[in-house]
């Protein structure tokens, strides 16, 4: 999930109790629910090592007492005051659960058994930003002002300062947590949708709903076949699934593909592609030269590009050049 997302929850996890659980309770819960980012810094390597390294070690079960500890130092060396130890990593430890726990909801995943397995785990329930959850995270903090405000303008002698903020702590995270759940059986009904038909006749291989951010009852249906991909939409509304989306083709196995695959930057994004279409183009500027290219279908397609991953090859099947792009400018 967004940064905003998580410094929300942990300030709702403060407010609840935990928060008290030490001095500098809130301060440790805000870095905890947000220090697993830290691997943004792997950014400054370039987008390969971006993919590499994001979401690895650090949002992993083995390493979450090391940033439990890791915030507690940083509240403690930085504030220069004192913390009751067992309370503050206790606290941190929930903050860091908070953020694992809300990346594995959405499409991109963690690698959360690291370093014994480094499979991709998700729920493919919600967006990286889910607009809804950020609604009841604004309703959550702006909640305690508004009845303040309210009560000073209601009462007939001077106002005794009251603090609101834990009940309407308890009902944001309530409420995204059934929001959560709610959404988790809509993306099973849409998946049993999806495979619950033939696609020219043929059974599907394997389906996957992709969450949309501004409606809940809408989701981007992919259904892989032997043969080909289908991407198409849920629609709960109208409680059907449309089975005429766009299909796009797999291409038969050839060296230009293997050549690509055996490069460093093909590896890295297959090893976090779930959903990978291969398209192989002729290279202008080389003459039998290929472009290579593999789409994430869980971000986009070929017409609408989003993580993808290309290799340009000359006509001996060197690879002159690759890289992965997260976004639609063309490779070239």
């Amino acid at each position: 999930m967004d940064n905003l997302t998580h410094t929300a929850i942990g300030l709702f996890l403060s407010r609840i109790g935990p928060g008290r659980w030490s001095d500098r309770g809130l301060p440790i819960l805000l870095l905890a629910a947000n220090l697993p980012d830290i691997d943004v810094v792997m950014a400054a390597g370039g987008s390969v090592q971006y993919l590499h390294y994001h979401r690895h070690l650090t949002h992993s079960l083995v390493m979450m007492p090391v940033m439990a500890l890791l915030a507690v130092a940083l509240v403690r060396l930085i504030g220069r005051r004192p913390v009751q130890w067992p309370g503050a990593f206790c606290a941190a430890l929930l903050g860091v659960a908070s953020h694992l726990l809300l990346d594995w909801t959405n499409v991109y995943g963690i690698r959360l058994l690291l370093p014994f397995s480094d499979r991709w785990l998700r729920a493919d329930i919600t967006s990286v930003v889910d607009p809804w959850i950020w609604a009841v995270l604004a309703l959550g903090i702006a909640g305690p002002f508004l009845a303040r405000l309210v009560g000073s303008e209601i009462a007939s002698g001077p106002v005794r300062e009251r603090h609101h903020g834990r009940g309407f702590a308890w009902f944001a995270l309530i409420v995204i947590l059934l929001y959560d759940c709610g959404r988790g059986v809509l993306h099973a009904r849409a998946e049993a949708a999806l495979g619950a038909r033939l696609y020219e006749g043929v059974v599907p291989v394997r389906v996957a709903a992709m969450p949309s951010a501004a409606n809940p009852l809408y989701w981007r249906g992919i259904v892989e076949t032997p043969g080909a991909y289908w991407v198409g939409d849920v629609q709960f509304g109208l409680l059907r699934a449309d089975p005429h989306g766009a299909v796009f083709h797999k291409p038969e196995s050839e060296p230009a593909m293997e050549a690509a695959r055996r490069s460093p930057v093909f590896q890295d994004f297959l090893a976090f592609s779930q959903i990978p279409l291969w398209r192989v183009t002729p290279d202008p500027s080389s003459e039998n030269g290929k472009l290579v290219e593999v789409f994430d279908l869980r971000f986009g397609t070929p017409l609408a590009p989003g993580f993808r991953a290309h290799a340009v090859l000359d006509g001996h099947l060197n690879v002159r050049e690759s890289a992965v792009h997260f976004g639609s400018i063309p490779p070239r």
